[in-house]
């Protein structure tokens, strides 16, 4: 306590970044201040405000600060060391990067497609999107209306005729050369005023259109634009958010027995896009402005933020700063809103409770199936985490193991892992068991990971000797295991499973809540195994179809996939159709064709 009154003394009165520090340099908590001398020594000088406070000062062994020349920039640095060293004690969200867009390409036809992932300045985009499925559903109602194209490039620089789409008239064959630049950049332009939330400026043009078209005469392409107009009256009718025609996010806090959800909900160009609900670690004790300010920080500074956001409590001076630069513009923040913001405000409030109470009965259902398996297979109250393994392959041919884990009430997706396995006989499941298991404790052995408390094998008998053997060579005697194996009649319910020391399988019934937990992690298994088999399966029989076969070349290889639009065009190809290719006799054309199939 010396030294640490010594070090607080020596502090400056700038603004800066302070780092809690356990004995092993741990970093157990990152905070921000204006001014760093009274902001470390209020931790020391008065009562701690919380459990987790306490708990967490009773660690610290060290402290270390940078300082900043303001608080906007330590609110930056506060926010990269948080990602970077994920200290216990912060409020933690989940660091999502993948939101969808929805991209105008910069063609000179351009291209409407569905992006994630870093922004290019050659293109427009629209969004973000809460989930894929908002971003499909407009990028539907676009085709219907405006109909522009959605193929890649290499599909369209290569067509000989026009695909189903345009006979569905969902597309109007620029490819083809059949709708002039002009024309289909004016259905660009529609497309992007809808996109911005000028419907109305799109509706009155499309009117026009629908009027001249009447006028020629030209009654068919009237009727075009009619129905045009009817889809997108339609959805105006479902989607305008009375009152909200900009940008807009709205951020509400609810909490159920100390879980915490944030609800946000996105607004743009007067659309309500949906909402995601947003489950932060370390806030169970926190206050709501606290927790929305960690969101806001957190969130914002990975995504640019809308003119305006809705929250219950106003942030800080320098949060507010912050985000109108992230925006490079500015960025009204709403607080205590009244009017139609404020009825907004209660429906993603009400949201948020519900999510909550949702979350903690979920947890709750979660923990009541670990608990059923814990007495079932007699297991200790500490049992955990539990890693499941499963092995997937066709006929011997590009076996794959899975490996995911369960913790914490639910699936760990970040921890799951995949193994290809080769070094065994085409079918030998028992060699690509004993693979997968001594590749992933090894690691763990060696310090690389966290030890389960159980391990799920989907097999019977020969997989769990296996294992036994296994986990016998590597030292680990303290991990549970067990084998699920299928009734005789292979159906749901009639698993057994089958320990090292019982002789006789344990059958729990369909109806038990322990069964339900092991068929959930068994299944995504299966899943998470069958989706990397099949990954691995399809790269060869890709990538060799043309390269493999004696006779053509690159030039041959380059005429063939120009003239069908690409492999999938050529794998659809008949053998007259190769035949026309120039340079491929018939006994080419039938080498070719046999092939590929």
């Amino acid at each position: 306590m010396i030294e640490l009154s010594a070090f607080i003394a020596g502090l400056p009165h700038q603004p800066g970044v302070y780092r809690m520090l356990s004995a092993t340099g741990e970093a157990l908590y990152v905070g921000k201040a204006l001014d760093l001398k009274k902001r470390v020594a209020s931790y020391f000088q008065k009562p701690p405000q919380s459990p987790r406070i306490q708990l967490m000062l009773s660690q610290v062994a060290a402290i270390e600060t940078t300082v900043t020349r303001s608080e906007a920039e330590a609110l930056l640095l506060e926010n990269n060391l948080i990602k970077t060293l994920s200290p216990r004690y912060n409020i933690l969200f989940k660091d999502d990067k993948s939101y969808p867009y929805l991209m105008l390409s910069g063609h000179r036809f351009p291209r409407l497609g569905f992006h994630r992932g870093p922004l290019d300045r050659r293109h427009r985009y629209f969004g973000p999107f809460p989930n894929a499925g908002a971003v499909r559903e407009s990028i539907q109602l676009l085709q219907k209306v405006f109909r522009v194209r959605t193929c890649e490039d290499t599909v369209f620089a290569n067509r000989s005729r026009p695909c189903l789409l345009h006979q569905i008239r969902r597309c109007t064959a620029p490819c083809m050369g059949w709708v002039t630049e002009s024309a289909y950049a004016e259905d660009v332009n529609s497309a992007e005023m809808f996109l911005s939330g000028r419907e109305d400026a799109v509706v009155a043009r499309l009117e026009q259109r629908m009027n001249a078209a009447s006028a020629r005469t030209d009654y068919e392409e009237a009727a075009v634009y009619r129905d045009q107009i009817a889809a997108l009256r339609k959805v105006q009718e479902r989607q305008f958010v009375s009152g909200e025609s900009e940008d807009t996010d709205i951020i509400a806090c609810g909490r159920a027995a100390g879980l915490v959800c944030v609800n946000l909900t996105m607004i743009r160009g007067g659309h309500h896009l949906g909402d995601k609900n947003f489950f932060p670690r370390n806030a169970d004790d926190c206050a709501p402005e606290q927790i929305l300010e960690a969101f806001m920080v957190q969130h914002y500074l990975q995504h640019i933020p809308p003119l305006h956001i809705v929250v219950a409590t106003a942030p800080t001076a320098s949060l507010n700063k912050l985000l109108s630069e992230r925006a490079q513009r500015k960025v009204s923040v709403h607080a205590r809103p009244t009017g139609v913001r404020k009825a907004w405000l209660q429906m993603v409030e009400h949201n948020a409770q519900l999510g909550a109470e949702q979350a903690l009965g979920r947890q709750a259902n979660q923990e009541a199936r670990l608990n059923a398996l814990q007495q079932a297979l007699e297991l200790p109250d500490t049992v955990q985490r539990i890693e499941c393994f499963d092995i997937s392959h066709t006929m011997g041919e590009a076996t794959v193991a899975s490996c995911v884990v369960y913790d914490h009430s639910t699936m760990q997706k970040s921890d799951y892992r995949r193994f290809n396995i080769t070094d065994i006989a085409p079918g030998d499941d028992y060699g690509a068991m004993r693979e997968v298991l001594s590749r992933r404790y090894r690691r763990i052995v060696s310090g690389e990971g966290r030890l389960p408390d159980l391990v799920l094998i989907d097999g019977g008998k020969g997989q769990l000797a296996v294992a036994n053997e296994v986990f016998a060579e590597l030292g680990l005697t303290d991990v549970a295991v067990a084998a699920v194996a299928k009734g005789e009649e292979r159906r749901p319910g009639e698993e057994r499973l089958l320990l090292p020391q019982r002789p006789v399988p344990i059958v729990l019934g369909s109806g038990h809540p322990g069964l339900h937990l092991v068929q959930q992690i068994r299944d995504e298994a299966h899943r998470f195994a069958i989706e990397g088999h099949r990954a691995r399966r399809g790269k060869p029989r890709a990538g060799s179809t043309l390269e493999g076969i004696a006779g053509i070349g690159a030039k041959r290889r380059q005429r063939l996939l120009s003239r069908f639009g690409g492999l999938r065009g050529l794998l659809s190809a008949s053998i007259d159709d190769l035949t026309q290719v120039e340079g491929i006799s018939r006994t080419l054309a039938e080498k070719i064709y046999h092939e590929l199939h």
